[in-house]
C-alpha cells in the first residue's frame, strides 16, 4: 500500500504544479503587458511635459528642427542591410565609405552587422550618401583625401 499512496501523492503534486504554472504564466504575461504600457505612457508624459515647458517658455506653437536632423527627411529609417547594399552599389570598401560618411571603417562594419546604430548627424550623412553615384562618391573621396 505505501507505493499506491506515494504514487497518488506524486500525481497530485504534478497536477498541482501544472495548474499553478498555467495561472502564473497568464499573470506573468499580463504583468509584462502592463509594464510595457506603463513605459509607453511615461514616454508620452515626458514628451508632453517638454512641449508644455517649451510653450510656457514662449516657444509658441512653432517647432524648430534641430541642426542635427536638418538633412533627414521625415520618416527616414536606418537599416543595416541598406548600408551594406549602398556601400556595395558604390563599390567602396568600408574604410572608403566611412570617409564618405565621416566615420571610421569599423563603424561602418558595426552598422552593417546591426551591432550599433548611427547618431542623428551620422544618419543625415548616410541619407546624403544615398543620392551619390559611383563617380560622385569617388570624386568626393578624392577631395577629402587632398584636403
Amino acid at each position: 500500500m505505501p507505493n499506491l499512496a506515494a504514487t497518488l501523492k506524486e500525481e497530485i503534486r504534478r497536477l498541482a504544479r501544472k495548474e499553478v504554472k498555467a495561472h502564473v504564466g497568464a499573470t506573468r504575461r499580463a504583468a509584462a503587458l502592463h509594464r510595457r504600457e506603463i513605459a509607453r505612457l511615461k514616454r508620452q508624459l515626458r514628451l508632453q511635459e517638454r512641449k508644455i515647458a517649451a510653450l510656457q517658455a514662449g516657444g509658441g506653437a512653432r517647432e524648430e528642427k534641430s541642426p542635427d536632423t536638418e538633412g533627414i527627411p521625415p520618416g527616414t529609417r536606418f537599416s543595416a542591410r541598406s548600408v551594406r547594399a549602398q556601400r556595395r552599389r558604390l563599390k567602396l570598401s568600408a574604410e572608403q565609405y566611412g570617409q564618405l560618411v565621416g566615420v571610421t571603417g569599423q563603424t561602418i562594419y558595426l552598422w552593417e552587422q546591426g551591432k550599433t546604430r548611427p547618431a542623428k548627424a551620422q544618419l543625415a550623412a548616410l541619407v546624403a550618401a544615398r543620392a551619390l553615384g559611383r563617380r560622385e562618391a569617388v570624386k568626393h573621396l578624392q577631395g577629402v583625401r587632398s584636403s
